[in-house]
């Protein structure tokens, strides 16, 4: 079995860890309803998606 010839440092360890965070989402305002939603998605409240009314608005 292999078995690390020395310990790791905290910097060496961080640095392959770099790329390793938590993202934060893009939430856009949106223009109609001012509710925050996901780019690219309809909004649940109203049911709008690019200006047409896609779903039946929630009560």
């Amino acid at each position: 079995m292999a078995v690390p010839k020395r310990k790791t440092t905290k910097s060496r360890a961080g640095k392959r860890r770099s790329h390793i965070r938590v993202t934060p989402k893009n939430v856009v305002e949106d223009k109609k309803s001012g509710e925050y939603r996901l780019p690219h998605h309809l909004d649940i409240k109203t049911g709008f998606y690019k200006g047409r009314q896609v779903l039946d608005p929630k009560e």
